[in-house]
């Protein structure tokens, strides 16, 4: 940048009060000298200016678009729309623009939908997103709980979800979806992806699956051989083995029925040993022996009341 110099008064050699003197008799002045254009930068960038001082001018800016809108009405509203995208594009080029964006919380299934729900490009002018517009379109991603979202001058934005937990996958009408644990559907998802999660089958089963699974899963033993919790008439379960046995839970009290059960599999190892069915709807709870093959089907077998 070329030096600027400020000009010197020129002085004569002389008498009297007045000092030197010009040609023409008068006074002499300083020259002021003038910085010229290339001392600014010249190009009409934010070259140079700080953060905190590009904030504080597009705050005055934002101050007399506003001043401008109360006075004029629609026209101030379409004046400081403009001056608005202006203030955008100079602080864009000053590199106030979304270079990175950062996401948190969010598990490899999800990120991508919440990037593209996002809508958030490269050289997006970063100070003038609408961050609750921007948390809106998030907060419809299926897997999103709740969404916080951060700018991080200058050109950083932070997007820090909690994620819906999964609960089950959910079969109905021969339809498969994951649930989470209000039983709400999680969109964007291909629900064979979760083989791992549980499978409850029925009418009413996502709702009621997060009271019911707990006591399931407190059993490992019983969990490891279930193929399916399926609810019946959605007021009860049947839970149904991967050997093809069934285990019929009352309607109430799944916790005391599932306890005797406990009871019979340390007494007699039913789990071990197979069957066809265990009925735990009654107190008198009937098991069905696992019929050989050509055989006429065993009558039920009392085993026991369940304990009060």
């Amino acid at each position: 940048m070329p030096a600027v110099v400020r000009g010197q008064p020129t002085r004569k050699t002389g008498t009297g009060r007045g000092g030197g003197r010009t040609p023409s008799g008068g006074r002499a002045t300083a020259s002021r000298g003038r910085k010229p254009a290339a001392a600014y930068g010249g190009t009409g960038r934010f070259d140079g200016i700080s953060p905190a001082l590009a904030t504080g001018v597009a705050a005055g800016v934002v101050l007399l678009a506003t001043v401008a809108l109360l006075a004029t009405g629609g026209r101030g509203q379409a004046i400081a729309q403009g001056v608005a995208r202006g203030i955008d594009n100079s602080f864009g080029a000053a590199g106030f623009a979304v270079r990175h964006v950062v996401v948190q919380g969010a598990s490899g299934f999800s990120e991508p939908d919440i990037r593209a729900a996002a809508q958030i490009g490269a050289g997006t002018p970063i100070l003038g997103l609408d961050l609750a517009t921007l948390r809106g379109r998030i907060e419809k991603v299926g897997w999103v709980k709740s969404v916080h979202v951060v700018r991080m001058l200058p050109d950083t934005l932070v997007i820090s979800v909690v994620e819906r937990p999964r609960l089950a996958v959910w079969q109905n009408h021969g339809r498969l979806s994951l649930i989470d644990t209000e039983g709400q559907v999680i969109t964007e998802t291909d629900a064979q992806h979760f083989v791992d999660l549980p499978l409850v089958v029925g009418e009413g089963a996502n709702t009621a699956a997060a009271a019911i699974l707990p006591l399931v899963q407190a059993r490992p033993s019983l969990m490891g051989r279930i193929w399916a919790l399926v609810r019946v008439d959605n007021r009860r379960w049947d839970l149904r083995l991967k050997d093809q046995s069934l285990i019929q839970l009352p309607a109430e009290g799944e916790d005391a029925a599932l306890m005797h059960l406990d009871q019979l599999e340390r007494d007699q190892q039913v789990l071990s040993l197979g069957f066809s069915r265990i009925d735990l709807k009654t107190p008198d709870v009937r098991i069905r022996p696992r019929e050989a093959p050509g055989a006429v089907a065993a009558p039920m077998a009392a085993a026991g009341t369940v304990a009060g």
